[in-house]
């Protein structure tokens, strides 16, 4: 591609919004960099962007064709400019232009390359997405909660099996009990040989809390001074100060991955705070003797004016929207 030096910040943010349909293209200089260029990031940018919606995003696939290209784009350059890595300048802008992607909430996996022993594949989730399924190079599937970040280098399996997790997400670990999979997650460490279990690494004090479905799971500070195991149906937390261990009694904790969500009389204020995570619906009570209000109900994945039109017709109530959030009050 000629001239892509000479294009500004907001050259390139004027060329994400076109490539995401946002915006049509107004600059003379961007239309003629459009033109010639031969390596149709245009239809690559697309077929990222649709890939959540047509299918799980296998990310060693994903890396495979990424650095073919990478190789193909090196040995171009070694050929014209007798040099044999990327300008820095190029990835730099692939970096920024992830991000942006990331911004309008669409999910991405995309590639860091830091030097030539050092690559990592990185795959994310926006505000508006949720069970993004990741297939890793051993079989392992990854299912991602909103704003939820996993990272793992290119060397996954041949030196070990190790990921970072910021977020939520649901883990089922191919078993192989010659090389455990390992989980760093914000303070705390999670080692596996093949189970099943859910990572938070985001909750308000900044403990990491796991919950084993299958097998059992060692959950430890990076000090090695705290450590629990946990058994199936047991939650682990360990914060900076503090490990604790119980069994979960909530049948809706892992509603998020699943979408069904059920209740036998607890309040509207437990209900309203099951949605937020999810079904990402925001619901404000104008009357706060609605919160205690018991509900006796099944909902299973159903679409969010569905569900407060259910709300409404149990309890007598009407609501209005203001964007995003819905105001609940009684009739």
């Amino acid at each position: 591609m000629k001239n892509k030096e000479n294009l500004t910040d907001r050259d390139w943010q004027e060329l994400a919004g076109f490539m995401s349909e946002e915006t049509e293209i107004k600059s003379e200089k961007l239309k003629q960099f459009i033109a010639e260029d031969s390596y149709n990031t245009e239809k690559e940018w697309k077929e990222l962007k649709d890939m959540y919606d047509k299918e799980p995003i296998n990310v060693d696939k994903a890396w495979n064709k990424v650095i073919t290209q990478i190789n193909e784009a090196s040995t171009n350059n070694l050929k014209t400019h007798g040099k044999s890595i990327l300008n820095r300048r190029i990835l730099i802008r692939i970096a920024a232009i992830a991000l942006i992607l990331l911004s309008i909430g669409a999910a991405a996996v995309y590639v860091i390359r830091t030097d030539a022993q050092n690559k990592k594949i990185i795959a994310a989730t926006g505000n508006d997405e949720k069970n993004l399924k990741v297939i890793l190079p051993d079989g392992s599937n990854v299912f991602l909660n909103r704003n939820t970040r996993l990272s793992y280098h290119t060397n996954f399996g041949s030196e070990g099996r190790v990921v970072e997790l910021t977020g939520e997400a649901f883990f089922e670990i191919t078993p192989d009990e010659s090389n455990p999979f390992t989980v760093y997650a914000g303070e705390a460490i999670i080692k596996v040989l093949g189970t099943s279990f859910n990572v938070i690494t985001s909750n308000d004090n900044s403990a990491v809390e796991v919950f084993v479905e299958t097998g059992h799971v060692m959950l430890y500070d990076e000090s090695g001074n705290q450590n629990i195991q946990l058994d199936p149906g047991f939650i682990g937390t360990l914060s900076q100060d503090s490990s604790d261990k119980k069994l979960n009694e909530n049948p809706n904790y892992m509603a998020w991955n699943k979408g069904l969500l059920t209740y036998n009389g607890q309040t509207l204020n437990v209900v309203f705070h099951d949605l937020k995570k999810v079904y990402n619906m925001e619901i404000i009570a104008d009357d706060k003797e609605i919160l205690d209000l018991p509900w006796a109900i099944t909902i299973d994945n159903q679409p969010q004016d569905t569900i407060i039109r259910l709300i409404c017709a149990s309890f007598t109530l009407s609501y209005t929207k203001d964007g995003d959030v819905y105001h609940l009050k009684k009739k």
